[in-house]
């Protein structure tokens, strides 16, 4: 084993040295952070599949691929979008095993993907829902409760950006109180914080000077685990029925919200901080809200004529 083998790390459950470990390393160092995780835990899902079935994923066709498709739609009986999602990470190890010549052609082309709908299935909550989940929160005795759903749904933040935060990245800028934010692929962010958001975090930071914005119950950093506890809490005390929620159902939320309330499109896909304003619009709802069909504005417009 050559020097640089041993320094290689296991990846993906590839514990052997080789060209597989190898192949799973290079294609998981194009990624860092949060996107490396998750990537990981994906390719692990597929390098998993092929040791339960004694196939060498070096040497997988089109139809061991196809099959994984099925597998995890019939058997794991996973959503569209994760299928989707995860042969997206396939196809990206084998497009790399090709680039680097392990491979002459990917065994991931011309695999049927599945179809994932326009809309997201998810929507967030209503307008009084989000209100009924502030009170709650405002009124939690848990003073990390309001900065935590304040952080989640009026600032749009991932649910580890929001953990991951920390008071030394509050600041000011040109006249704004903002948060340093660190996002997917290590981009830095600065969120302008409105007040009532400004309030929530003093609330929660209290007089400490450093350390993580939120904690958990026992003086730690809260994880999306933790995160996802306290909403699951804040939901059964609100004043209304609740769906059962989770930290993404809240930037949901953040999104619709803006949408519902007239920003235009484009100023939502830079709040939100998508790349494709096509991300932006799979969370619009109100495209099939007859209160705003075009076909009002044009009678307003010929009003006199009508």
């Amino acid at each position: 084993m050559t020097r640089f083998q041993e320094q290689t790390p296991e990846v993906a459950g590839v514990t052997s040295a080789g060209p597989l470990r190898l192949a799973a390393a290079a294609y998981l160092a194009r990624y860092k952070g949060t996107s490396r995780m998750h990537t990981e835990s994906d390719l692990r899902i597929y390098l998993s599949w092929c040791a339960d079935h004694d196939l060498n994923p070096l040497e997988a066709r089109r139809a061991h691929v196809e099959l994984y498709v099925r597998w995890s739609q019939e058997m794991r009986r996973f959503r569209p979008s994760t299928v989707s999602r995860r042969l997206s990470v396939v196809a990206g190890f084998y497009h790399t095993c090709v680039i680097d010549g392990l491979l002459e052609h990917s065994p991931a082309d011309h695999v049927r993907r599945p179809h994932v709908p326009a809309d997201s299935p998810t929507l967030g909550l209503s307008h009084l829902q989000f209100e009924a989940l502030l009170t709650a929160a405002r009124q939690s005795p848990n003073i990390y409760d309001f900065a935590l759903v304040a952080m989640l749904g009026l600032l749009g933040l991932r649910v580890f950006e929001a953990t991951g935060s920390d008071i030394a990245d509050l600041g000011e800028e040109h006249g704004h109180r903002v948060l340093r934010v660190l996002g997917k692929g290590d981009r830095v962010t600065l969120v302008p914080l409105p007040p009532a958001v400004g309030r929530a975090i003093d609330r929660a930071i209290a007089d400490r000077m450093s350390g993580p914005i939120l904690l958990n119950g026992r003086g730690a950093r809260m994880d999306r685990h933790a995160a996802t506890r306290r909403l699951c809490r804040l939901a059964e005390a609100a004043v209304i029925k609740m769906p059962r929620l989770h930290p993404h159902m809240l930037r949901h939320t953040f999104v619709t919200t803006m949408l519902d309330a007239g920003v235009d499109l484009r100023d939502v896909q830079i709040a939100a901080r998508h790349a494709d304003p096509r991300t932006t619009m799979r969370y619009d709802r109100a495209r099939n809200n007859l209160d705003r069909h075009p076909n009002y504005i044009l009678a307003a417009y010929m009003a006199s004529g009508t």
